[in-house]
């Protein structure tokens, strides 16, 4: 195959990609057609990211080092690692400046870090504990390399409607301990958790006051929290830097779905190709990050597998769905 390109086919080809990313999503430079009609192995790059939560690889059993690797092999863009993954290769002496270096090596954004802490409870001693928990937690995701560590609503079982302000205070708390560290704690709805509707969500969000205040949301768990996908495009999307991406079957109906009941992107009935395009126009240029805990996947697919179809299914479904914009 002859590589060689003109000095005039250069020239043509970097105004035509100037004027691509001028212009936006919508413009194809011929340069990449041609280069994926020659390739079929290569991908379109696309305005947001494709990421793997490792909640993916559970099953696997596989050390937190040997997870980035898996993850950049597969052709994944960035990363969600789970934070106690990481605690056990500290404590068998690796370090975290090793895995900020392997990030960087392998080209992966490490995207969020799964975290789980009562920073939220209504017992003041649970707190002081969460934050002291928190504040060693950031300071290992800092010396990785990364902002932001998830922040789900634990030690409460249920949502008071007259303590938002309450609960705005507990989240203030730990994004002022973000500010120190440099590490920020994204508030995360659960389906099934206390913290299950996005309207609750962003009540608490908006009156913390906070610039770095901010919401991990979940297209899993915002289905199984019966909330309504039409007004979901009314958030900035700019502001929320993740977001996990699943799908999910018909059946059983929602509020009886479990973690393990969740699906490949494509193999269910979310409607990406109405809510992506929709997030999208919202401001959303983060990484959408595939995030499963089916056992039935695990027992029929090793783990080069399981990364494979998770990336290609979820590339496909974003691909298309922005496509139709």
């Amino acid at each position: 195959m002859n590589t060689k390109i003109s000095r005039r086919k250069a020239i043509a080809t970097s105004l035509k990609v100037s004027l691509a990313a001028f212009g936006g999503y919508a413009f194809k430079t011929s340069t990449e057609e041609q280069l994926r009609i020659e390739n079929p192995s290569v991908k379109k790059k696309l305005p947001v990211r494709i990421s793997l939560n490792t909640s993916t690889l559970l099953h696997y059993k596989l050390a937190v080092d040997v997870q980035i690797d898996m993850v950049a092999d597969a052709g994944f863009d960035g990363v969600e690692l789970w934070m106690r993954d990481i605690q056990a290769y500290l404590e068998k002496g690796g370090k975290a400046e090793e895995l900020r270096r392997k990030l960087e090596d392998r080209g992966l954004v490490l995207e969020n870090i799964i975290g789980f802490s009562k920073w939220c409870s209504d017992v003041p001693d649970e707190r002081e504990k969460a934050l002291e928990q928190l504040r060693g937690e950031m300071m290992i995701i800092a010396a990785m390399g990364g902002k932001y560590i998830a922040a789900p609503v634990q030690g409460i079982e249920s949502l008071d409607t007259a303590k938002y302000d309450e609960y705005a205070k507990r989240y203030n708390a730990i994004l002022n301990l973000g500010d120190e560290t440099g590490v920020t704690p994204i508030i995360e709805l659960w389906g099934m958790g206390a913290l299950n509707k996005v309207a609750d969500c962003a009540h608490i969000v908006i009156a913390t006051g906070h610039p770095k205040a901010t919401m991990l949301l979940d297209f899993y768990h915002v289905y199984r929290g019966g909330n309504d996908w039409d007004t979901i495009d009314i958030l900035n999307g700019h502001k929320l830097p993740v977001m996990h991406i699943n799908d999910y079957p018909a059946n059983p109906s929602y509020e009886l779905l479990k973690d393990s009941d969740r699906v490949l992107p494509g193999e269910g009935i979310c409607p990406f190709d109405i809510l992506i395009p929709k997030l999208y126009k919202a401001g959303f240029r983060g990484g959408f990050s595939v995030e499963l805990f089916n056992r039935e996947y695990w027992e029929t697919m090793n783990a080069q597998t399981m990364l494979k179809n998770s990336y290609e299914k979820t590339y496909d479904v974003v691909e298309k769905a922005l496509a139709k914009m």
